[in-house]
């Protein structure tokens, strides 16, 4: 969603860095073969994601959603020498549509692909993460930020997308909507723990940053 005029959403991003070419035929191949394409990441949000992990600079970086793989390369390209990205899924179908892409990538052995319900795989991690993206099914963000926070470095750094929610946090709520309703208890949470300090970035449909103090 774009919350700024089109021609100037399209400035910002003709003066972003390029993306890498294997990120574009990634984007092509999601666009040709798989449902929702929308939900990649993108040209411009990828390289947000990109330079947010190169300033950090993680060793561990933990991946809740991974589509068709797109935000993972992105966030891989901070990676430090010998550091690992754990990146969970549930949809099984995708699993060689990613692993296709992590494998052609310079960063292949580094990723790790998870299939299953984050829920049930994150506290079977015995690693700490300097680097937390969040990307998933809304309705279990809440629970996704009780599970990683503990596991979270102390200066480490969630970034949460989605959250705004196609503007839908600032209408008037459907208690039938069980998604919009975890997002806006989500970034309330966000904003009062005291573990951690929060901005939250107009930036496509929301992208909040979160760090642990």
């Amino acid at each position: 969603m774009h919350f700024i005029p089109q021609e100037l959403d399209d400035y910002v991003v003709k003066h972003t860095e390029d993306e890498p070419e294997l990120l574009k035929q990634l984007t092509r191949e999601t666009y040709q073969k798989i449902l929702q394409p929308r939900m990649l990441s993108g040209h411009y949000q990828g390289r947000i994601l990109s330079m947010i992990s190169k300033l950090i600079h993680p060793k561990n970086i933990l991946e809740i959603g991974t589509y068709t793989g797109y935000s993972a390369l992105c966030l891989a390209e901070g990676l430090q020498k010998g550091g690992s990205l754990h990146t969970i899924d549930v949809n099984e179908e995708l699993y060689d549509f990613q692993k296709k892409y992590f494998d052609a990538s310079e960063f292949g052995p580094q990723i790790h692909q998870y299939l299953g319900s984050a829920i049930d795989i994150i506290p079977e991690f015995k690693e700490t993460f300097d680097l937390v993206f969040i990307d998933a099914d809304k309705e279990n963000y809440p629970n996704y930020f009780n599970l990683i926070v503990d596991r979270l470095k102390s200066g480490g750094v969630i970034l949460s997308d989605n959250v705004l929610w196609s503007g839908k946090v600032i209408e008037p709520l459907n208690h039938k909507d069980k998604s919009t309703k975890a997002v806006l208890e989500y970034n309330t949470l966000l904003k009062e723990d005291p573990r951690i300090e929060t901005v939250l970035l107009s930036v496509r449909d929301g992208l909040t940053i979160s760090r642990k103090k």
